[in-house]
């Protein structure tokens, strides 16, 4: 609905062929062992397959810091829903450990690599639109080369295909009935 208001993040400068990134869920940032894993292969998928566009939560960057990892990435500052919106819908990938972020990949037609060990979107990875890695190194470079620039769609009408409303409707008035 808000693709046609979406803009491009203030600093521009965004490269083509992009993945968008995002890195916050203190299960990742509060875990040192897991964050340097994540840094690390976050790192080889910018030089070695495609530039990583990576917004940047101020918590994030901070505890990066202390850590003393160097994040090699394209680095953007936070932003606001119409400029992720329109990172979601220019990007070739999600790579994420946001729970609305792969709802929302999917919803673009985008596949997803979420870096967590579960999600609350289990139909999402059985579909085969969204794939689960945790924070492992190879697991996270292996699905990105598995799923970068693959287009998903919604053959299994997950969340009701746009007729969601009419099939509630239609239960309720059946249900009243009885």
């Amino acid at each position: 609905m808000f693709v046609e208001k979406a803009i491009s993040p203030a600093e521009g400068d965004i490269p083509a062929n992009f993945i968008l990134a995002t890195l916050h869920r203190a299960e990742n940032t509060d875990n040192p062992e897991r964050l340097a894993h994540i840094v690390e292969a976050l790192n080889r998928i910018h030089h070695d397959h495609a530039p990583v566009v990576l917004p940047l939560h101020p918590r994030t960057r901070k505890i990066i810091v202390q850590h003393g990892l160097k994040l090699d990435v394209h680095l953007i500052e936070p932003v606001g829903y119409l400029e992720m919106i329109w990172l979601l819908d220019h990007s070739q990938l999600v790579l994420t450990d946001s729970g609305g972020v792969q709802k929302e990949a999917f919803f673009f037609g985008k596949a997803c690599v979420t870096m967590r060990d579960q999600t609350e979107w289990v139909e999402l990875v059985e579909a085969g639109v969204n794939e689960l890695v945790g924070a492992d190194r190879e697991k996270i470079v292996g699905a990105v080369a598995r799923n970068i620039g693959r287009e998903v769609q919604d053959t299994e009408h997950l969340y009701g295909g746009g007729e969601a409303p009419q099939r509630i409707v239609n239960e309720l008035v059946k249900g009243a009935m009885n």
